[in-house]
């Protein structure tokens, strides 16, 4: 198997880790099952270089391609900016135009810097937030990236990111120097949060917080959040790049009433391309005039050319109703399956953009993995969760549906008979943020 070989090849040889993203190895679904390399792609449908099909039922890109793979629209845009030329010594329009579009979604901003990663647009929001308060310190509520000025957090040896997503994470390559500069609270924690603008609230820059990811804060807490950051003259940002556009156009503050001082996307802005952009005021941004902050492929035209046909096309469908439309209708399958069978599965009380469901027996990672697996054979990438994109609709969820009823009436025969063991065609995926 090409795929096979040449994932073997990277992990042993060429690529630490196995891969770029750690999302993307295959060791964390089912080792030596899982495809590694894509062909091509095109609404849920991927084909790996072993020309094997799959139809694509779990992170869906990770969340980056809302509209769905090669969406048609963000396709032809790009490719008349790579006929065109999609780099050279000045700046491409697009960018003018995108910044135009983002402040035109988000009154209160009136600024724009962009990047083309989520990680580098969470450090410069944070860089300029420096800038502009001239503090250094910042304050943790969510995840937010590998960059130092936020696993720095985990420096004191307490693993103080735990609660933020995952669990583990080490900081080695963090210069020491750092640690006290992050701090974490977590959300609808108004008293941890209170205790720690008392401690830093002179010295903190920013606030970064994830308005939310899988369901609501409790009410008054973001509000809170804003009034005190305020009255401590510390910057509130919002990371809009996971949750961002599912819930609303514009990023799920819009819908929670809440406006930050910096808010920053990336992931689905792009649908597949890279483009990050942080927002703000002018007030807020500041900073970003006197601070170096500047990169050559930040300026190539790809990445704006693509969020603005994103954009556009959200302007026209109301995505975020489809997405939670389709969520609520995979979440129906599943429960309708779990009570014919008899699994022991739940369904988790989340976003519907996000349906989840979770393993309640005491083999849940072979579970998990035979479901997994099973799944593959039946040419579906699958997990306990799914990203739902606008190219899942009725007619694909019908066939992922009759997968999943005959996968769980299997999973139940295998709890029944004791032979899940014997059963799995390879080893258990490996945990959290275990080297490879």
């Amino acid at each position: 198997m090409i795929g096979k070989q040449l994932y073997e090849h990277a992990r042993n040889k060429r690529i630490p880790g196995g891969a770029q993203l750690r999302s993307k190895v295959p060791e964390l679904y089912a080792p030596g099952q899982w495809p590694a390399y894509f062909q091509s792609a095109e609404g849920i449908d991927i084909w790996d270089v072993d020309g094997n099909h799959y139809r694509d039922w779990s992170a869906h890109g990770i969340g980056a391609t809302l509209l769905g793979y090669r969406h048609p629209d963000v396709t032809a845009a790009v490719r008349r900016c790579i006929d065109e030329g999609s780099f050279s010594f000045l700046n491409p329009p697009e960018e003018v135009e995108l910044a135009d579009l983002l402040c035109e979604i988000h009154p209160w901003a009136q600024c724009v810097r962009f990047t083309r990663s989520g990680g580098e647009i969470a450090t410069v929001a944070v860089r300029i937030a420096r800038a502009t308060t001239g503090r250094s310190k910042v304050a943790i509520c969510g995840y937010h990236g590998w960059h130092d000025w936020y696993l720095a957090a985990n420096l004191g040896g307490d693993d103080s990111l735990r609660f933020h997503l995952l669990a583990g994470i080490k900081p080695k390559g963090v210069p020491k120097e750092l640690q006290g500069t992050a701090h974490c609270f977590d959300l609808n924690d108004t008293n941890g949060f209170d205790a720690l603008i008392d401690q830093h609230g002179d010295d903190l820059a920013c606030i970064v917080i994830e308005p939310c990811r899988f369901y609501d804060p409790e009410p008054g807490f973001l509000q809170h959040v804003r009034d005190r950051a305020t009255r401590a003259g510390v910057l509130l940002l919002f990371d809009e790049i996971t949750i961002g556009f599912r819930r609303c156009l514009g990023g799920s503050h819009l819908r929670l009433g809440v406006s930050p001082d910096m808010a920053f996307f990336a992931k689905s802005l792009g649908n597949g391309h890279p483009i990050a952009a942080v927002i703000g005021t002018t007030e807020a941004m500041d900073g970003a005039h006197e601070s170096f902050i500047s990169s050559t492929y930040w300026t190539e035209r790809v990445g704006p050319t693509a969020a603005v046909a994103v954009l556009k096309v959200m302007q026209q469908i109301d995505v975020p109703a489809h997405v939670d439309q389709m969520g609520q209708r995979i979440l129906q399958r599943w429960q309708h399956h779990i009570e014919a069978t008899g699994v022991p599965l739940v369904v988790l009380d989340k976003y519907t953009c996000f349906p989840s469901f979770d393993f309640q027996y005491e083999q849940a990672a072979e579970l998990r993995l035979f479901f997994v697996q099973e799944m593959l054979k039946r040419g579906f990438l699958s997990s306990s969760s799914v990203y739902v994109s606008l190219a899942h609709n009725e007619e694909n969820l019908a066939v992922y549906d009759a997968a999943v009823g005959e996968v769980f009436a299997d999973m139940a025969a295998a709890i029944q008979t004791g032979n899940l063991e014997e059963r799995l065609d390879g080893p258990l995926p490996v945990k959290g943020s275990a080297r490879i």
